[in-house]
């Protein structure tokens, strides 16, 4: 018996150990910052801000817990609290709107939101992505596979738009009446 092979069983183990350690920390470190910021912004009294920017922080954190309910009565008086903001600031909140009611399954109406997001901010590969994916779970294929080619208009390089047209047209050539059988004749 090789007498480096335990020695080298027992590194690998370790170097496999701190790996997981690592990852776990990072883990527990964003976690922990999160939960420092929700209590931060709910202690000073940022769910009964009048500033837009403050309610939009505290939907965010929230979106990151994953407290979609929450967030969505948050980023709705947000909504109502825009008065002088630019345009991009409509559109980031109408984004991050349907996108805590799409995680809530209401996709009808995150379909909205984002269509609302889109006039504020035309150009924005964020909101024409999550209308994609509402779309998709709408059972809409063919839109979801137009808004995808959309953002690869704005940005070719987009992974998420590249990888879902991917899967749109894997589905709809299964799908397809056209396709031949195998039942041999």
């Amino acid at each position: 018996m090789n007498i480096l092979q335990p020695e080298t069983y027992l590194i690998g183990l370790i170097g496999l150990l701190l790996i997981v350690a690592v990852l776990v920390g990072r883990q527990l470190l964003r976690v922990r910052k999160d939960e420092i910021n929700l209590i931060k912004l709910e202690q000073s009294g940022s769910s009964s801000s009048s500033e837009a920017s403050k309610l939009y922080e505290l939907a965010s954190v929230q979106l990151r817990k994953r407290l979609y309910p929450q967030a969505t009565s948050t980023l709705r008086k947000a909504l109502k609290q825009l008065s002088e903001e630019p345009d991009e600031a409509k559109a980031l909140i109408e984004n991050a709107l349907g996108f805590s009611l799409a995680a809530q399954d209401d996709f009808e109406s995150a379909v909205g939101h984002y269509k609302t997001a889109l006039k504020a901010k035309a150009d924005y590969p964020v909101a024409i992505n999550n209308l994609a994916f509402a779309k998709q779970r709408l059972l809409q294929q063919d839109e979801a596979l137009t808004l995808y080619k959309e953002v690869l208009d704005i940005d070719p390089k987009n992974k998420t738009a590249l990888k879902q047209i991917k899967i749109i047209q894997k589905k709809m050539e299964t799908q397809s009446p056209n396709r031949p059988d195998n039942r041999g004749f």
